[in-house]
């Protein structure tokens, strides 16, 4: 199972806000033997999101969808998957207890009668209304839930809310899937070579060593080693026969090498 990510957010794309999501998602993966497979940026638009949320649907992989899930005009996540998935919004029963909860609290702190059929809190509940069928994925922020469909997980765009509502459903729901994508990589700087002479040798090594991926990292202004080119090799277990390989291809080609690294 390969894991994606969905932002949605004008405000990412625009610029008023830099997007936090995929560098934490890829620490929180790499936390736990995993990596992400690919990612999706969406603005505020329903059928953009829609047809997102219908390629999530239509695959097998784990896809986690930031932002829009409120209930104010610019939030389209909720209804966006309601259509993707043909099925009707309801108001979740337990969504709507935690919302009432937190109205509760909310009314408490601030030394207020808890009035639930007052205008504004009956809107509130609609942060519970989700497609048909959906489970909760717990806030431990603020107790109003994000929702899961199948393999698709929707949380809030606040990080505060999202990394721990993440955390909970990598653990909680694919624990067994924790150490599936470790890998282990090897390369070495190469300096005075050009990538195009060097992809002979890369094509040779992946067919010598089945499971093995050879990447090649080309950089032209690195403030240590300037122009270069980190070459090496990466799979589920150490893949030093492979790198050894590799290595002895390069002396041959009569290369200049710089630093061995092991990730």
């Amino acid at each position: 199972m390969q894991t994606g990510l969905i932002i949605v957010g004008d405000e990412i794309l625009s610029g008023k806000r830099q997007d936090k999501h995929l560098a934490k998602v890829i620490e929180l993966l790499a936390a736990r033997g995993l990596a992400l497979s690919w990612a999706r940026y969406v603005g505020d638009e329903r059928p953009r999101i829609t047809q997102a949320l219908r390629d999530a649907f239509s695959g097998d992989d784990l896809v986690f969808c930031t932002g829009g899930i409120g209930a104010t005009p610019d939030d389209h996540t909720r209804q966006s998957a309601a259509a993707a998935l043909g099925v009707a919004l309801q108001l979740h029963p337990e969504a709507r207890t935690l919302i009432l909860e937190r109205m509760r609290d909310v009314a408490a702190e601030q030394g207020l009668p808890f009035e639930p059929d007052r205008a504004d809190n009956l809107h509130r509940l609609n942060m519970g209304v989700f497609p048909a069928g959906a489970t909760l994925i717990p806030n431990p922020y603020n107790k109003i839930p994000g929702f899961s469909v199948g393999h698709v997980h929707f949380v809030p765009g606040f990080p505060v809310m999202a990394w721990p509502m993440i955390e909970w459903v990598l653990d909680r729901r694919y624990a067994h899937l924790h150490g599936g994508a470790r890998t282990v990589e090897r390369s070495v700087i190469v300096f005075g070579a050009m990538e195009a002479s060097l992809t002979p040798l890369m094509e040779d090594i992946e067919t010598r060593f089945p499971g093995v991926k050879v990447f090649s990292l080309p950089s032209v202004d690195h403030p240590q080693w300037g122009r270069h080119i980190e070459l090496g090799v990466k799979a589920a277990t150490d893949p030093a026969e492979a790198f050894a390989a590799l290595r002895t291809g390069l002396d041959q080609v009569g290369v200049r090498l710089g630093a061995e690294m092991v990730r």
